[in-house]
């Protein structure tokens, strides 16, 4: 009868025990799932904290540095000083780069300016740069003229891209020149004819006249119209994505597409990048 006894009471206390545990786990679980959703909490605040500072620093000019607004209003081959943040390089050689900038309120396109190869490795998308050059037109495009230098400074800003679909064929376009934008839901258009007469959907150069390697000419229509794109072989060579995305296009296709606005003589797109929908 003891022994009975004396095994009940040892069942009794193993059973409290592992009551006793499941709710110290269930406890602990609680706990994890507290603290886990607080860190979460506080690591969304402080991204959110993190992205408002960097579009504070992206807001602030240096004594002497024009806002966007001033560049803009600038007199032509007057002297302009700039701050802005490479978004991409478009090309080097002999010590020049050109590189699309671009801050809060707008975009400058720097032509040929005075660049070290050790410098130019350095300009990454987001990197802040000062500028001192000209500012000059050149078929409807205002830029920074050749021969412009620039300094490196602290800072990093990447700018989102802006849907300007509903923008083309309009004068407001122009006012987004050189910035990163969007074109959405176009239709491939024939961009001439190969050597047997059939429609093609690319060209390389303007006329047809070039090969692989070469910039690439497509035709995209929105609402009946038509416009022509560009991938500029210096901004991406034949070995990007997006230059073999183009060369994969076929007539009829409705694609989305990212790049910089480029104004040659009307706006003249550079895509990188080409969605297929």
């Amino acid at each position: 009868m003891k022994k009975k006894t004396l095994a009940l009471t040892m069942a009794m206390a193993l059973v409290l025990s592992l009551a006793a545990c499941g709710n110290s786990n269930a406890d602990v679980a609680a706990e994890s799932t507290a603290a886990t959703t607080e860190a979460a909490t506080t690591e969304a605040a402080a991204t959110e904290a993190s992205t408002e500072a960097a579009e504070a620093v992206a807001d602030e000019k240096s004594e002497g540095v024009m806002t966007y607004e001033e560049y803009m209003a600038a007199d032509l081959d007057s002297e302009v000083v700039i701050e802005a943040y490479v978004q991409a390089k478009q090309s080097w050689w002999e010590d020049k780069a050109t590189l699309y900038t671009q801050d809060q309120d707008g975009a400058y396109f720097i032509y040929n300016s005075v660049c070290s190869e050790e410098d130019y490795a350095k300009l990454v998308p987001g990197t802040k740069i000062k500028v001192t050059g000209y500012k000059t037109e050149w078929s409807g495009e205002v830029e920074i003229a050749e021969g412009a230098t620039f300094e490196i400074e602290e800072g990093s800003y990447i700018a989102p891209v802006t849907d300007v679909t509903d923008l083309l064929g309009t004068d407001d376009l122009i006012n987004y020149q050189n910035q990163f934008v969007a074109f959405k839901g176009m239709t491939v258009e024939a961009a001439g004819q190969d050597a047997d007469g059939n429609d093609v959907a690319f060209l390389y150069n303007y006329d047809g006249s070039g090969e692989d390697g070469n910039d690439l000419y497509f035709n995209v229509s929105l609402n009946g119209q038509t416009y022509t794109f560009t991938v500029e072989s210096y901004l991406c060579d034949n070995t990007t994505d997006v230059y073999n995305a183009v060369k994969n296009l076929k007539i009829g296709d409705t694609i989305d597409m990212e790049g910089f606005l480029y104004w040659y003589e009307g706006v003249n797109p550079h895509i990188t990048s080409v969605t297929v929908k």
